[in-house]
């Protein structure tokens, strides 16, 4: 691929666009979001929902979390009526990388490869992820011809700004991290704590817009506000749902809620930080989110 094609990739597609989503769906309440917002999404025709691993709270391990999101994309198709989905979920890694040349066998890192091989430079695969990016540095891995094939779209990492880069998506599996942001393929990279840390939302919000417009609604905005009561305890609390970034970049022509720029890829170090280059490649980086837009359409697409 030239890097005039890359560049290209890493314009937002103005029509339907071919996507993959790898997701933790179970670790929080966000993933489920932006599942909701692909899935319901006209323009996006989802090819593969693949299932990632995750470890705090909310598992035993990083193969328990993976089941168990696994477990969470078929709830959530049931609640959409999307029966005919289910047959397009995948399991992936029950590990993360054991290093930057290994990579963890998986159903969801096979499928896709083989669906990535299916497509060209000029028509690439969307792959958005927002969790930990075992899976698709592993499918990189196994099929390095994939890295001119695909756009990958990954909420990981924090701003420059901020102290450390020690974001629970990337500090999950640094190796997979460092595969991803050095292997040259079109990356488009949303940033935690600075930039997709103002996409949030309140109970007042919830009851208002989403609460009895369809049982994918209720169980969203229920399942949301259960889990920030409980742990805010009484106190004014706001949730961030920053995975929905990540899916809603497909869809911001004309930069209806977001704002980026390139800069050269940056490497992620096993110490937690970012280290620079100015020879590396160019990415694309989201620099600010429009909120109120980016929310305005998240809710009248779930409530349809």
């Amino acid at each position: 691929m030239t890097e005039a094609q890359r560049l290209i990739n890493l314009q937002v597609p103005a029509g339907p666009v071919d996507c993959v989503l790898d997701t933790d769906t179970y670790n929080e309440i966000d993933d489920q979001y932006a599942l909701s917002l692909m899935v319901k999404s006209p323009k996006l025709n989802v090819k593969a929902l693949l299932a990632a691993p995750f470890f705090n709270s909310h598992s035993t391990s990083p193969e328990d979390g993976m089941v168990r999101s696994y477990q969470e994309i078929l709830n959530l198709l049931t609640l959409m009526g999307r029966e005919d989905l289910k047959s397009i979920v995948y399991e992936g890694s029950r590990t993360y990388l054991p290093d930057e040349k290994t990579p963890v066998e998986s159903p969801a890192a096979r499928r896709l490869v083989e669906l990535a091989m299916q497509y060209t430079p000029e028509h690439p695969l969307y792959v958005v992820a927002i969790g930990c990016i075992t899976n698709v540095a592993s499918a990189i891995l196994m099929q390095p011809a994939i890295t001119d094939r695909i756009v990958l779209v990954w909420l990981a990492g924090h701003f420059e700004t901020w102290p450390n880069n020690m974001e629970f998506n990337l500090w999950q599996d640094v190796a997979g991290a460092r595969v991803v942001f050095g292997c040259g393929c079109p990356l488009v990279q949303l940033p935690c704590m600075g930039v997709v840390s103002s996409f949030y939302t309140t109970k007042p919000e919830l009851e208002q817009w989403l609460i009895g417009k369809n049982p994918l609604c209720d169980y969203l905005a229920r399942h949301t506000i259960e889990e920030a009561d409980s742990y805010a305890a009484g106190r004014v609390w706001s949730r961030v749902i920053w995975d929905v970034c990540a899916a809603a970049w497909l869809l911001n022509d004309g930069g209806r809620f977001m704002w980026s720029r390139l800069i050269p890829a940056p490497i992620p170090t096993y110490d937690g930080y970012w280290a620079k280059s100015d020879s590396r490649h160019l990415i694309c980086q989201v620099t600010c989110i429009h909120r109120d837009a980016l929310m305005g359409e998240l809710f009248r697409v779930l409530s349809e």
